[in-house]
């Protein structure tokens, strides 16, 4: 039997309107990664850590001197590899996708970091618009120290926030929330949380790399405990409350001889949890 191209479900809305909820989205999800980087690396001692994901790209970015510009990328690329094997087969457009979203993530990644720590972004400097202060446990910065536990908690929010928006608009995605996406349609049935906890399998293995090589063990704490546990549920609750008309679009995650309507699947989705309520 020949092969066929895998189909999609139909679009819903304008491609303007996706790409506008694509930026918002972009912007969100850089923006909350960095606010768990800076958050945690504003404490002392250093127990806050980031989310799970930013800090494996952050640690090993460490172990292999790369900025976080690259080390987002690379990662990126190679997930990308790994979601062609998990799908079943190569998909030019949608590894074409991962890589653009990649590049602006990983810069906006980069520019938010300089904008509240400093740094060089390819070669012109960015000094910090603020001065933000380290909060010492040992000086007794406690409501300093509360404060950025919120700020971090915050941060995972937003990720998860952004990920339920451009999951949903499916234009292009960050290679990691296509992996979670590709696990919670194809592999557990529309659960979010499931196939969030599934998708830090990879990463898990990639900090595994990168304490070995530095026998450091950094960005991970608090902060990354609580991205493990309500990531996953943050996102499920954020597809139902935030832009609550925007359902999945032009999902493909299986070879299909027939479309699965967007609102079918998002059908689905509720009819799943409300059973793990029941169970």
């Amino acid at each position: 039997m020949a092969y066929q191209k895998p189909q999609k479900t139909p679009r819903t809305i304008s491609m303007k309107t996706s790409i506008m909820f694509f930026i918002l989205s972009l912007v969100i999800n850089s923006l909350g990664n960095v606010l768990t980087l800076v958050s945690s690396s504003k404490v002392l001692p250093s127990f806050l850590g980031s989310a799970y994901w930013t800090a494996t790209e952050t640690n090993l970015g460490i172990a292999f001197h790369w900025n976080l510009f690259w080390a987002f990328l690379i990662l990126g690329i190679l997930t990308t590899v790994l979601n062609a094997i998990l799908v079943g087969h190569w998909d030019w457009g949608r590894a074409l996708g991962n890589v653009i979203f990649m590049v602006p993530f990983s810069f906006l990644i980069q520019f938010f970091d300089n904008l509240f720590v400093g740094g060089d972004l390819f070669g012109f400097h960015m000094s910090p618009i603020v001065n933000i202060p380290v909060a010492s446990a040992h000086a007794g910065d406690w409501w300093l120290i509360a404060l950025y536990i919120l700020i971090n908690f915050i941060g995972v929010a937003f990720i998860a926030i952004a990920i339920s928006i451009y999951q949903r608009v499916n234009l292009v995605l960050h290679p990691a929330d296509d992996l979670m996406q590709i696990l919670r349609f194809k592999y557990f049935k529309g659960h979010a949380a499931r196939a969030m906890w599934a998708s830090y399998i990879p990463p898990t293995i990639m900090g595994v790399i990168a304490f070995i090589i530095t026998r450091q063990f950094t960005y991970y704490g608090v902060g990354t405990i609580f991205a493990f546990l309500f990531q996953g549920n943050i996102t499920g609750w954020a597809d139902k409350m935030i832009f609550p008309h925007l359902k999945h679009q032009a999902v493909d995650v299986s070879e299909i001889d027939e479309p699965i309507i967007a609102e079918e699947i998002d059908t689905d989705i509720e009819e799943h949890e409300e059973k793990d309520k029941k169970d």
